[in-house]
């Protein structure tokens, strides 16, 4: 079996903070977030990531990946660009955003032949997820069905206290796969209990307890060329309804496959509280919930040494 890769997405992340340059460590060695997720995918077993970037990012991420994770996993970069298209395909005029998570992975498909894992670049997971996710992907083989994985969070371990977020509500099986995958994109803590709405009006209650997706999946090499096969027919859709911001979302591509029973995917449920700088109020909580886990022996004071 091949050794799993670990994809991370980071494409997004000089918009998103104003630059690599002017992004905030939050660990008490001038660590990032992504830190914290290698060194975890380190002690579970991966070898490899790869780094989901812009080509201009390139310079950045290297000063702060390459000679500090980088002595402990080897490291590999693969540039997400807006006119990676299918022939015959062009970017329409006026559009500069990306065309999403399932394009981001995409970009890995030349550098990766075998099982591999895909997270985000600044989001916490907690070790155990990586573990439980590294054990899958070492044994995982398609049969009838590809065979795939994603952790599962508690949604309230997942929520800020600062503001809406964006999840994935999961539906699951008795047997504990997943049944369905839908996209809450306003979903936070309201009147002592969690809420999401899509219309800024018409609020409804989500128990506690939920099941949710963090982009944090595991797949067998069969989902990269689903990916490659679907996005055409992404792009005739996303050309004619929304040619500016139309986005080829993974967990879309994977809840297609589930209604078509083509794909099963096993919950890796995960109590860990999921820790994120999604609003700027958010740093300092995550700077001392990550030195807390230091304090108790979780993580050396230094990551790299």
């Amino acid at each position: 079996m091949k050794e799993p890769v670990l994809i991370v997405m980071a494409a997004g992340m000089g918009s998103r903070y104003g630059g690599l340059k002017q992004m905030d460590p939050v660990g008490s060695a001038g660590e990032l977030i992504i830190d914290f997720s290698l060194y975890d995918a380190v002690m579970a077993g991966f070898k490899k990531v790869i780094f989901i970037i812009k080509k201009e990012m390139e310079e950045d991420f290297r000063a702060l990946i390459d000679d500090r994770a980088g002595r402990s996993i080897e490291v590999d970069y693969a540039f997400q660009d807006i006119n990676d298209l299918p022939p015959g395909y062009s970017v329409p005029e006026g559009r500069v955003k990306p065309w999403g998570t399932s394009h981001a992975v995409l970009t890995c498909r030349d550098k990766v032949n075998g099982p591999f894992a895909v997270i985000n670049a600044d989001d916490y997971y907690g070790a155990g997820a990586f573990h439980s996710m590294y054990e899958f992907l070492v044994q995982a083989e398609d049969g009838d069905q590809y065979n795939y994985s994603m952790v599962g969070y508690l949604l309230e371990n997942t929520l800020t206290e600062h503001g809406h977020v964006a999840r994935g509500v999961c539906e699951r099986t008795g047997d504990g796969y997943l049944a369905g995958i839908t996209e809450r994109t306003k979903i936070m803590w309201r009147n002592e209990t969690i809420q999401f709405t899509e219309n800024e009006n018409d609020w409804e209650i989500v128990p506690e307890g939920t099941t949710v997706s963090m982009n944090f999946w595991g797949f067998t090499p069969s989902m990269m060329k689903e990916i490659e096969d679907r996005f055409p027919a992404f792009l005739d859709k996303a050309l004619a309804e929304n040619p500016l911001k139309g986005e080829f979302l993974l967990p879309l591509t994977v809840d297609l496959l589930l209604k078509e029973e083509k794909a099963k995917v096993k919950i890796l449920p995960s109590v860990d509280r999921w820790f994120g700088v999604t609003y700027k109020e958010d740093r300092e909580s995550v700077v001392n919930a990550l030195q807390s886990m230091k304090d108790k022996g979780l993580y050396p004071e230094k990551l790299w040494g």
